[in-house]
């Protein structure tokens, strides 16, 4: 049955005594846990590159700010989408997840609940994200169902180059092209320097969340951009948050934006830098904590575009 589950407990790296754990009903906490309800970093890191762009589009727009209707379909999608993601890729990763202190009790190789329910919630999640991507005109449908591509290679990258983090770069920075092409209907350099922007600080940030797993990682034969860097992390970070920066101000200069944004770019480099700066590449709790900050990062870039918009227009 779909909502015949087994509650074993806690996911070893979740947040411990949330919500899921303490409110919802026992059949419900293993699909929670497996679209990773208790841990909204990662639909945040999904949204961000969404209202980045929206509120560039509403500074190019001479908007006062960006579209309220648009901001709330893109926090739905991104947590819909974020689950169905997660989703997929432990279908995906079973057996490898089997093999990882940090991941083996996740809900499926946990036995928590079945590979034919987690598919069925799959479905699910997809067919809401769906419902949000028609709400907006036809530039951006094509544009959201074209990502899905992205999306589906992205847990298969970690097997096969030390790169994963640039495809999933290239998935979680979709955004910053539909929050663009949801206002005008087409695509324009500011949304395409926002986007390449988006895929250097995820690469940056995922970096930092992959040394957590180093160690497993290695035994197990995964890839990834923290093996690869290994003590070269840190000046790999400095050049992928550089570029970031460099890109989002290219993304801001594009769309005539004012004073305002560019303060929140470089208040935001400031919050990047100091992530190089304290990072301990063998101090797993430290990583996830750092990992957890790019939600104030999003919040600061945000508020100097949202900003920007409203000074410009006043």
């Amino acid at each position: 049955m779909l909502f015949s589950t087994k509650d074993t407990g806690p996911v070893h790296d979740a947040v411990k005594q949330h919500w899921v754990d303490t409110h919802l009903p026992s059949w419900a906490r293993p699909y929670a846990r497996l679209a990773r309800w208790e841990r909204p970093i990662g639909w945040w890191l999904l949204l961000w590159p969404c209202w980045w762009s929206a509120a560039l589009a509403a500074i190019a727009a001479g908007h006062p700010w960006p579209n309220p209707w648009h901001l709330l379909l893109f926090l739905i999608g991104a947590v819909a989408m974020r689950g169905a993601g997660c989703t997929y890729n432990d279908l995906v990763d079973e057996n490898i997840d089997r093999q990882v202190e940090r991941t083996r009790s996740r809900p499926i190789p946990a036995g928590q609940i079945s590979r034919k329910q987690a598919k069925v919630f799959l479905v699910v999640q997809a067919l809401v994200g769906f419902f949000v991507l028609i709400q907006f005109n036809s530039f951006a449908i094509g544009l959201g169902i074209a990502s899905l591509a992205v999306v589906a290679i992205y847990p298969f990258m970690k097997r096969v180059t030390d790169w994963p983090q640039l495809f999933l770069g290239l998935a979680f920075s979709w955004g910053a092209l539909m929050g663009w092409a949801a206002e005008f209907g087409s695509l324009a350099w500011p949304a395409v320097f926002l986007y390449l922007g988006g895929i250097c600080w995820t690469i940056g940030y995922d970096t930092i969340y992959a040394h957590q797993d180093k160690e497993d990682d290695a035994l197990v034969g995964v890839r990834s951009t923290a093996r690869l860097f290994g003590a070269r992390t840190k000046p790999a970070l400095v050049a992928l948050y550089l570029g970031a920066t460099a890109l989002f101000a290219l993304a801001a200069a594009f769309a005539d934006a004012g004073p305002a944004a560019f303060v929140g770019i470089a208040a935001g480099a400031a919050h990047l830098l100091w992530q190089v700066l304290v990072l301990d590449i063998d101090d797993p709790d430290q990583c996830l904590k750092l990992f957890r900050s790019n939600t104030r990062y999003g919040w600061i870039v945000f508020a100097g575009l949202a900003a920007d918009a409203l000074i410009a227009s006043a």
